[in-house]
């Protein structure tokens, strides 16, 4: 006859068995809770500041999150990306796939120059060695509420970005036509001068698609018509995306001009300009249809602006279809074969195909590694 007690230690042993095989993950099964649900963006965003957590990025220096136990549900959180040699807030942004804007609002408390609701905002001076917070793929609006997510961007080459250029020790400005080709970036300059109908269309897609341009602006128009103010009220509230140049008061070729006029024409611009939109022109002017010549760049360089710009691709999209000028197609199809690293783009925003345009431009540009930038971003300025 069996001992009964054994008996008994022996059921004992086979049901503690089974209950630990129960409560064992099977080889399809991940372990932790299942009922958790996902956390809302704005509850997201808040448990990101609050621990500070960070996630490896693609390029700079991140630092690394601290280890956790694995979520359900997981959600975007901040990482600290260090600044290097050739950043800028923009090239950043696109590298994560969010906006540079959305960077200036996460950093504003530790560094008060990105603070876009700050009269002292500026944006395209960032230092090496800055640690911004951001959370890839994740964009705020301008109020900083909820965050929305965007595609995952392909990643932008860079390269090490020179030395800003330094102007002619005679006070002259210095001619550029063209940045670093060892930079795979290309400046896009408007021309925003007589012709009006499409600007404020233009300037928006530019803000609705995050892309950097830099405004060569006419003052009398700019500051006298309606779409032009308006124009220059959308500029102005976003310092993140553009730079803006002196191209004259009224239009006036500079070649045909003494000195004095020259500086008349810049000062004129320039008041007229930063009392609109509380930024100035300098460092950059442009001569109105490219008329210059060492005359000109003494006049403008002595007047305090050490850069003349001029460009490598011109779409020619100021001249109307009715005099040969060129279709959307055209247009897409000159800057995408001659564009290369560093080139500076010539368009206008009064352009008669510019808007139908700019879409081929940007992503055919992007398609061939090329990233558009301001000028500022472009030479460091």
């Amino acid at each position: 006859m069996v001992d009964r007690p054994v008996v008994r230690t022996v059921i004992a042993l086979v049901v503690l068995a089974l209950a630990v095989l129960a409560c064992s993950p099977g080889p399809n099964q991940t372990p932790g809770p299942s009922s958790a649900g996902p956390a809302s963006p704005t509850a997201v965003a808040a448990t990101a500041r609050a621990s500070g957590g960070s996630s490896p990025g693609p390029a700079g220096t991140a630092t690394p999150p601290a280890s956790s136990a694995p979520s359900a549900n997981p959600s975007p959180s901040f990482f600290v990306y260090t600044v290097v040699r050739g950043d800028s807030l923009l090239s950043i942004a696109r590298r994560y796939g969010t906006s540079g804007r959305s960077i200036a609002y996460w950093n504003r408390d530790t560094y008060p120059s990105l603070d876009p609701d700050s009269k002292a905002y500026s944006p395209n001076r960032i230092e090496i060695g800055w640690k911004l917070k951001l959370i890839p793929n994740v964009t705020l609006d301008d109020q900083v509420t909820t965050p929305s997510r965007r595609p995952t961007p392909i990643p932008i080459p860079s390269g090490s970005r020179p030395p800003a250029p330094t102007p002619p020790a005679d006070g002259s400005a210095l001619l550029l036509s063209n940045g670093s080709r060892d930079l795979h970036e290309v400046a896009l300059t408007f021309d925003l001068g007589a012709e009006l109908a499409p600007t404020v269309d233009v300037i928006t897609w530019l803000i609705d698609n995050d892309v950097p341009a830099t405004m060569f602006v006419e003052g009398q128009t700019a500051t006298t018509t309606d779409a032009g103010r308006k124009a220059l009220g959308l500029i102005a509230a976003h310092p993140d995306l553009f730079a803006i140049g002196n191209e004259s008061w009224d239009g006036t070729a500079y070649s045909e001009l003494t000195a004095d006029q020259i500086a008349e024409q810049l000062t004129l611009a320039e008041n007229a300009i930063f009392t609109a939109t509380g930024r100035s022109t300098k460092p950059f002017f442009r001569p109105p249809f490219g008329a210059q010549d060492g005359h000109v760049r003494a006049a403008g360089g002595a007047m305090g602006w050490p850069y003349m710009v001029m460009w490598d691709v011109d779409t020619l999209d100021a001249k109307p279809p009715s005099e040969g000028g060129p279709t959307a197609g055209d247009i897409v199809a000159k800057v995408l074969s001659r564009a290369q690293g560093g080139s500076i783009i010539r368009l206008h925003v009064g352009g008669y195909n510019t808007l139908e345009a700019l879409p081929g431009i940007v992503d055919g540009l992007r398609a061939r590694g090329l990233e558009p930038v301001s000028l500022s971003a472009m030479f460091g300025l």
